[in-house]
């Protein structure tokens, strides 16, 4: 048949940077290939046992059913007093917040609430790439707004937003604790792009998924806090899943205006009645039960951050490892330490070549994974994503493979003529 209109309808989406890479794994992995991951997002720490516990006893309390559309009583009230206690911000429970199958549905809503075809959305870059397909899905276009890095961390160009912005431009989607950057924004940050967003009337909408994983003491911040004008225009998008070991449960919510949660709500119900009643329950006693899980894992991955920058750190300037006349402008291999969230991103400018080839010679030479910077933008090129959610034998195996892997591409690009 020569009309296709699927094909039109998906020609802007692409698969995830980790996906393809995982296809190149499973390729690899099928020849009887030995890698070691540092790729992924996804905690190796099990579910707080009690969060298990609370989804058997709603299983067998008989919550199988189909649940709330706008979510579960229960988990909606818990949320709004989880928002309260952590952020100090009151929203209804029965208007302002809406769950859904984690953040990942929970951006796909908000944007279909705010976007009209042809409207834009100005995003950090880097960032997370899954943003830009939910954005194309609902004829909107993704304005990438370049950061530098400063005092070792990325920081967003904030007068670019103005600079970026049309008159169709629709919201600004901003990411805190930011993947894949591992930059914390200060109030400061927020303000001034909340600033922004009010001079020219924008939605922000704020992903907020690693907000529990943020190191040496300081405190995640929601724009939304920063005062009710703030709060009118920021849409809240969060999950379980980071902060509670709970990828796999598909439990995420929102909390916005009551006209964009209502319109969100809609269109969840045209193709999805929210997670499972039961798991429902369990996210609630997650959100309202003993905290010392979240402080604990907390801990075990600033640890955990701490043992990838230490090995990395060490790294022999693969600049020194260029011919002379390119030393002066190359900076050496270092990690930036992150502020927050899973990864470090390590800068491997020095070895002057695509971040993409950097990271293919890692998997096939060195057999160890991980995801080359400019898969999430023009402004990570020249760096290497390396995850510490894998901690034990799997982080020292990788971190040992990611040395020697780098040791051998700088001694090998030294000797090129």
């Amino acid at each position: 048949m020569s009309n296709q209109p699927w094909a039109q309808r998906t020609a802007a989406l692409r698969p995830t940077a980790v996906n393809r890479v995982l296809q190149e794994v499973r390729q690899l992995q099928a020849e009887g290939r030995d890698l070691v991951s540092l790729m992924r997002g996804q905690p190796d720490t099990p579910t707080p046992p009690h969060v298990v516990e609370a989804a058997i006893k709603a299983l067998r309390d008989g919550h199988t059913g189909y649940p709330d559309n706008q979510g579960e009583p229960i988990l909606r009230r818990a949320v709004a007093e989880k928002l309260e206690r952590d952020q100090g911000l009151a929203y209804d429970p029965d208007r302002e917040i809406l769950i859904s199958d984690g953040a990942t549905c929970g951006l796909y809503l908000a944007l279909g609430a705010l976007l009209e075809p042809g409207d834009n959305v100005l995003l950090p870059d880097p960032i997370y790439d899954a943003y830009e397909s939910p954005i194309a899905l609902w004829g909107g276009r993704s304005v990438s707004v370049r950061s530098d890095v400063r005092d070792g961390r990325f920081a967003l160009k904030i007068d670019m937003l103005e600079f970026l912005r049309t008159p169709r431009t629709r919201g600004l989607l901003l990411n805190t604790p930011w993947n894949p950057t591992g930059t914390v924004f200060t109030q400061a940050e927020l303000a001034a792009c909340l600033e922004t967003a009010e001079l020219f009337d924008l939605y922000v909408v704020s992903d907020e998924i690693y907000e529990n994983l943020v190191y040496d003491g300081r405190r995640h911040l929601s724009p939304a806090v920063l005062s009710p004008e703030a709060k009118r225009r920021t849409v809240i998008v969060n999950s379980l899943s980071k902060t509670y070991a709970m990828t796999g449960w598909r439990v995420g919510y929102c909390a916005g205006p009551a006209e964009i949660i209502r319109a969100m709500a809609l269109i969840l119900q045209q193709y999805s009645r929210g997670p499972a009643t039961f798991v429902q329950h369990a996210a609630a006693a997650a959100l309202r039960g003993d905290q010392s899980c979240v402080r604990n894992m907390n801990a075990e991955y600033q640890s955990r951050r701490d043992r990838v920058v230490s090995a990395l750190r060490d790294l022999p300037s693969v600049a020194l490892h260029l011919p002379t006349k390119f030393r002066p402008i190359l900076p050496p291999a270092a990690p930036l330490v992150p502020e927050g969230g899973l990864f470090v991103m390590l800068d491997v400018r020095g070895l002057a070549m695509p971040s993409d080839e950097v990271r293919r010679f890692l998997l096939r030479e060195a057999g160890v994974v991980v995801i080359h910077g400019a898969a999430y933008g023009p402004g990570g090129e020249g760096t290497l994503r390396v995850s510490f959610a894998a901690g034990g034998t799997v982080l020292d195996q990788g971190l040992q493979r990611l040395r020697d892997g780098l040791q051998r591409l700088a001694d090998r690009r030294s000797s090129q003529p």
